[in-house]
């Protein structure tokens, strides 16, 4: 029997820094079990110079990357979403397209590293704690046993990963799903 691929679709307004990298750390951290698409309410039609610097540690291939809108996936014909997943404020706020089928949807939020002002050094630190925010809740997402939760269970899950940010409330997470499903 092969396993399910879970899609989950990651909505920020403008797709250019924290979706993107939200999508590439889950199609490189769910080796296989996600595939992960980024879009935005208003996308501005480039990705960010330093949200590219931290996809381009996970070796992740720069060429699938690209700014686009939410429209794209709302659509009869796209792929089948499970979950929806909101990474900045905005986002969550608005109202989202008629999404096919009944994702799960969490919020995520974190603060815009791309809204950082300073010297190129400041903006890379920035982009990197929010991407190392953002890794720790993959990982914490793609750990979780999935298929044996229930609906009401992930989505319970899915909101406490959104409000993890700091070491200690990641591995509680962990650690309290994993005692209780496995």
């Amino acid at each position: 029997m092969t396993a399910k691929t879970y899609h989950v679709l990651v909505l920020c307004t403008g797709n250019s820094a924290r979706s993107i990298m939200t999508e590439a750390l889950f199609n490189t951290m769910g080796k296989g079990r996600f595939r992960a698409w980024s879009a935005g309410s208003r996308p501005t039609g480039k990705v960010n110079p330093f949200a590219i610097e931290q996809v381009q540690t996970l070796d992740y291939p720069l060429a699938e990357l690209g700014s686009k809108s939410w429209d794209r996936f709302a659509h009869a014909d796209a792929p089948r979403m499970d979950f929806i997943i909101t990474v900045c404020d905005k986002a969550a706020g608005e109202v989202c397209p008629l999404w096919p089928g009944q994702p799960v949807t969490a919020h995520w939020g974190c603060a815009d590293p791309a809204a950082v002002a300073g010297s190129d050094d400041v903006k890379r630190r920035a982009f990197h704690e929010t991407f190392r925010i953002l890794m720790n809740r993959v990982r914490l997402f793609v750990d979780l046993p999935v298929a044996l939760l229930d609906r009401v269970a992930l989505k319970t899950e899915l909101e406490r990963i959104g409000r993890s940010g700091m070491d200690t409330d990641t591995a509680s997470v962990n650690d309290d799903t994993r005692r209780e499903y496995n």
